[in-house]
Formats: C-alpha cells, sequence, structure tokens
C-alpha cells in the first residue's frame, strides 16, 4: 500500500508550531499510536484542535506534560485536571468553544468556508472579545472556520487506497477532520482490499487521506 508510512516517516510531518486536529472524544476515536508517536519525537510549540485533551498521562495527556502543546482549542479540556493545572498556571493558551460551534467551524474549514455565525455563547463569557451580529432580530457570534496543518485521526478499516470507514461512535471528529487540514494522517486497524469496502460503508474517501499508519496493536 503506497500510502502506509512508519513512525519514523510520520515524525517529519509534524514540525515545530504547526496546528494539528486530533479526532476522538474522550479516548474514543483517538489516534493513540500516532499521539504515542508524536510522544516520542521532538516537536513542540503545537496548537492543539481536539474535543477534548485526553486523560491524565493518557492520548493527548501524555503530550501535555511533555510541554508540546502550547495552545488548545476544544470543548471540554475539564476531563483532564493536568490541562486545568496547565492553563491556571499559564503554561497552556486555551481557547473554548461549544462543542457543536467547534464541530461545524471544522465543517466549515473543510468547505471552503471562511467563517460562520453561531447562536450558542451569545451573551457569555465564551463570545467576549468576538464580533457580534444580529439576524433576523437575533443575535450571532462571529467564529472563524478552523483549518490545520495537519490533522491526524483514527478509522476502523482502509482499503489499499486509503478509504476510510469507522466503528460506531468512535467516527465522531474523526471525518469533518479529514477534510479540514493540509496533510492527513489516518491511523487504521485493519487494511483490505480495494473492493473489499462497499461504497455506501466508506465515510471518508481515500483523496482526503495522505498517509496511513497501522494501530500498533494490530502491528504486533
Amino acid at each position: 500500500m503506497k500510502k502506509l508510512i512508519t513512525k519514523e516517516q510520520v515524525i517529519p510531518l509534524i514540525q515545530n508550531g504547526h496546528t494539528v486536529m486530533v479526532g476522538g472524544f474522550g479516548l474514543t476515536g483517538a489516534p493513540l499510536t500516532l499521539i504515542e508517536m508524536l510522544g516520542d519525537s521532538p516537536v513542540k510549540d503545537l496548537t492543539v484542535i481536539s474535543n477534548n485533551l485526553g486523560e491524565p498521562g493518557k492520548g493527548l495527556g501524555k503530550l501535555l506534560v511533555q510541554k508540546k502543546i502550547k495552545k488548545a482549542i476544544g470543548s471540554f479540556f475539564t476531563s483532564n485536571i493536568d490541562a486545568v493545572k496547565a492553563s491556571q498556571a499559564g503554561e497552556l493558551e486555551v481557547e473554548l468553544l461549544p462543542q457543536g460551534t467547534m464541530a461545524e467551524a471544522i465543517r466549515a474549514g473543510g468547505a471552503g468556508v471562511g467563517a460562520i455565525y453561531i447562536k450558542a455563547s451569545v451573551d457569555t463569557l465564551l463570545s467576549e472579545g468576538k464580533e457580534m451580529r444580529v439576524i433576523d432580530d437575533t443575535k450571532y457570534v462571529f467564529q472563524e472556520a478552523l483549518k490545520a496543518d495537519v490533522a491526524i485521526i483514527k478509522a476502523y478499516k482502509c482499503d489499499t487506497l486509503g478509504n476510510l470507514i469507522y466503528r460506531k461512535s468512535a467516527r465522531n471528529f474523526n471525518p469533518p477532520m479529514a477534510t479540514a487540514a493540509k496533510v492527513v494522517i489516518a491511523e487504521v486497524e485493519e487494511i483490505v482490499e480495494v473492493g473489499q469496502l462497499t461504497p455506501d460503508e466508506i465515510v471518508t474517501p481515500h483523496l482526503y487521506v495522505n498517509y496511513v499508519v497501522l494501530n500498533r496493536k494490530e502491528e504486533a
């Protein structure tokens, strides 16, 4: 498979200062093998766009304690007490978004839409300092689309072209993130031949996927 790469080939793709989208909801659907590879690399000063920052010592939580993450954009960081401590200590810049706003901003980034107007967070702390607009007598908050240098996502299976399918709720943020980054690296559990995935199953077409990494437990 031409898109299949190794840890040694992954590491140069994510550089200091990059903005990286990371799929997952909690640890479900998170690309844990790819995150582990980043933990083994010298990369730093990352801006991470993800629903959360893993759990203490797990997933993105590992990168956090290694001080590789400079800024986090997402909606549910309090699930990791280390993220709370890092923010309070001024070691981590945090941009909180309502979960639906985050999902729609990523979708917009992948669709070539520059920004959106959202009702969620109007007249709350989350809207402070943001542009507001009244449309049909209703207030909306201006939100720029979210895009990234690299997206690391988790899928269940891919075929040898790189078409992806997902397992149940592990789908979460992974498909829209695959559309909103310059480079997309997908971690998968199984690789099958072309034709073994039906068109109805395929969620992320191979044209969005630049590279594929095999989940480490499947490598073993």
